[in-house]
């Protein structure tokens, strides 16, 4: 456990899954992307899956899993809107590359669309390089590719 700041980064359970998608809009504004959230992943890797609590709840989120070739994956990231520019998405990352060695990962990767350009920033500020793969998710569907080797050191 990670204890900044009045805020903790634990594992997530189920309970932290549902008050996620319960407070979805805190964490995504108008884009609807509950169907990318998958209980599976936090049933399933869920020492891989963590959560920022303060008092107050869930402050952000990172959920993702290690591949059979030593790859971290994170699937989501979010930081709710009261939390933003503080440093947490940087934290989380930092404790999910963590979670990601212990489990043999020697490298992390993500992905987003190529119009989120505040994603794209924040993972190129991580030092993550980005590649622009066309068809990725589908025929017409071009996604940036991140990917760095790890160790990550982001403080």
């Amino acid at each position: 456990m990670i204890v900044t700041m009045g805020i903790h980064i634990t594992t997530a359970g189920v309970a932290d899954f549902q008050q996620v998608l319960t407070d979805h809009r805190r964490y995504w504004g108008e884009r609807d992307l509950r169907s990318l959230h998958l209980l599976a992943l936090v049933q399933e890797f869920g020492s891989t899956c963590l959560v920022a609590r303060a008092e107050d709840g869930i402050r952000g989120y990172v959920f993702g899993f290690v591949t059979l070739d030593g790859t971290g994956y994170v699937h989501l990231i979010a930081t709710r809107d009261d939390s933003r520019g503080i440093g947490l998405g940087r934290r989380l990352y930092t404790a999910f590359a963590a979670a990601a060695e212990r489990h043999g990962a020697r490298k992390l990767k993500a992905i987003t669309s190529i119009e989120n350009t505040g994603s794209i920033a924040f993972h190129r500020s991580l030092g993550f390089q980005t590649k622009i793969v066309d068809d990725y998710n589908g025929p017409g569907q071009a996604m940036v590719v991140f990917q760095r080797n790890l160790p990550l050191d982001v403080s």
